[in-house]
Order: C-alpha cells, then sequence, then structure tokens
C-alpha cells in the first residue's frame, strides 16, 4: 500500500474537496469556505492519493507562529489501514515548531490527547430556527469598518494574526457582517453564511451579551430558517444567548492545543469563527 500512497499540497482549486467531504462528514461548511480557506495557506491543505484517486485530506494552517489543524478526513471505504496516521504526520511536519489547535470531535480527542494535545474547553453548537429575537439596534456594514481595527479586535479571542482571512471572509459571497460601535470603539462584530443547511454564525466577537445579542439579532433578522452557532462552553453567556434565542444543542468537540499560546478572551467568544481553522 505505501507504494500506491502518496501525500501533496492540494492545489487550490481542491480545497473544495476537502470541504465536500466535510459536509458529507455532517460538518456544514459554507458554500464560500473554500475559497477562503484556500487563501491562507496555500500549502496547508494536503490530500492523500491511493491508487491516484483522494484518499485522506488535512489541513494544518500556518499563521505567525500558530496553526490550526482541520479537514482530518479518510475516505470511509480506506479507513483502519494506516493511512490516516500518514496523512496526519504529513499534516504535523507542516505546522514546525508551531503551537497547533484544533477542534476534536469526540470520537477522535484520545487519539488527539496521545499527539499531545491538551484539552482547553469544550465548543458546542447550537441550532435551531431563532425565536424571540428583538429587533437589532443601530449597527453598520462591517465592511465599513477599518480592517485594522477589526484586526486587533480579533486578537484577543485568536492565537494569531489573520488579517488576510478576515479579509476574504467579511468580503466572501453571501457573507454578512456587522459592527457594534460604542464610543468609536468596536464592541461587537460578526459574520453570518449560507451553508448546505441553513446559515451558520462566525465569529461573533462581543464585549458583553447586550452587544452580543445586538449583533446576533441583525444577523438572523434578514432571512428566516435554521440558524448554527458554535459557542465556547466555558462561556455562559454565550450559552444563554443560544438558549434564550431557542437554539438547542447539536453536537460538540473539544478545543485542544500542542502547546502554550498567548491568553485569550473566551469570555468575548461568543460564535467560534470554523471549526476547521479556529
Amino acid at each position: 500500500m505505501k507504494d500506491d500512497f502518496h501525500i501533496r499540497a492540494m492545489k487550490p482549486d481542491e480545497v473544495a474537496l476537502a470541504v465536500e467531504w466535510a459536509a458529507a462528514e455532517g460538518w456544514n461548511p459554507g458554500f464560500a469556505d473554500a475559497a477562503c480557506f484556500a487563501a491562507v495557506d496555500p500549502g496547508g491543505f494536503l490530500i492523500g492519493e491511493y491508487q491516484g484517486k483522494p484518499a485522506s485530506t488535512i489541513s494544518v494552517v500556518n499563521y505567525n507562529g500558530f496553526a490550526f489543524l482541520g479537514f482530518y478526513i479518510v475516505r470511509p471505504d480506506l479507513r483502519g489501514r494506516g493511512l490516516g496516521y500518514r496523512t496526519w504526520q504529513a499534516g504535523i511536519a507542516h505546522a514546525g515548531a508551531r503551537t497547533m489547535g484544533l477542534d476534536g470531535v469526540v470520537a477522535q480527542q484520545d487519539n488527539y490527547r496521545k499527539s499531545g494535545f491538551a484539552f482547553a474547553y469544550n465548543n458546542v453548537r447550537y441550532g435551531g430556527v431563532p425565536r424571540g429575537v428583538s429587533a437589532p439596534s443601530a449597527t453598520v456594514p462591517l465592511g465599513d469598518v477599518p480592517i485594522e481595527l477589526i484586526e486587533r479586535d480579533d486578537a484577543t479571542v485568536f492565537p494569531a494574526k489573520r488579517g488576510s482571512f478576515l479579509r476574504s471572509w467579511i468580503s466572501a459571497p453571501g457573507h454578512y457582517g456587522r459592527a457594534l460601535l460604542r464610543d468609536q470603539k468596536l464592541a461587537a462584530w460578526g459574520v453570518i453564511r449560507p451553508c448546505r443547511r441553513g446559515r451558520k454564525i462566525g465569529p461573533l466577537v462581543a464585549d458583553d451579551r447586550a452587544a452580543a445579542e445586538t449583533i446576533f439579532a441583525d444577523l438572523v433578522g434578514r432571512d428566516e430558517g435554521e440558524v448554527f452557532l458554535d459557542v465556547p462552553q466555558v462561556n455562559r453567556d454565550a450559552v444563554a444567548l443560544a438558549v434564550a434565542a431557542g437554539l438547542s444543542p447539536v453536537f460538540e468537540t473539544a478545543r485542544m492545543y500542542s502547546g502554550p499560546i498567548r491568553p485569550l478572551a473566551v469570555e468575548r467568544i461568543f460564535g467560534v469563527t470554523t471549526f476547521e481553522l479556529g
């Protein structure tokens, strides 16, 4: 099998395959995710080919001093043959000496611990049709906010600078972002995007629950239907927001890190950007 298995970097247009496989696993990615993800780290998306056909995927997206791991998938008919572990090793090698983060599904968390990842907290996906959401107060388009201001705020909730990703994410087709300013400062901001099923909010960052609810109301109020929000379980205000809006737990992941990261204001994270890129 070793002679028939080869791992290489994906071409930008091949990242869509990883996204489609994620959709088949029930992870419900957004329609524009592939294009946004591919722009971050061109060498960070790997594909394993067995007998010339796609067999496995993994992404280890490198930022400055930090990397995030996702899309760790083996084709169902080829599981149990060691291809996943070889793909995993190639992904880890791409990160080099960087600390890595991931959102691990329950079935894989023990394996991640064996590879040196330590538990930080659970993220819980809440979903449903929002109810009891009040009309939003005055917010502004996120695209009208200077990107430098957004980058500085994002740095309080993510372990590395990711300006190029934020630019792509905010302006992607179908993505709708809003911001709340207080005394000319960014108090809350968020993005909602169409997915294979319903719409997903991410990120949702705010100084407090009231500010988060203002952005949430604006994001969900444009269309009816299902909405999904990935919430750090340790942020009680974020959990309360999701429950008050009528959303229910769908599944959970464990945020895990392979080493130290700078302190993050988890209490400001009311919605994770994505489980694939952090």
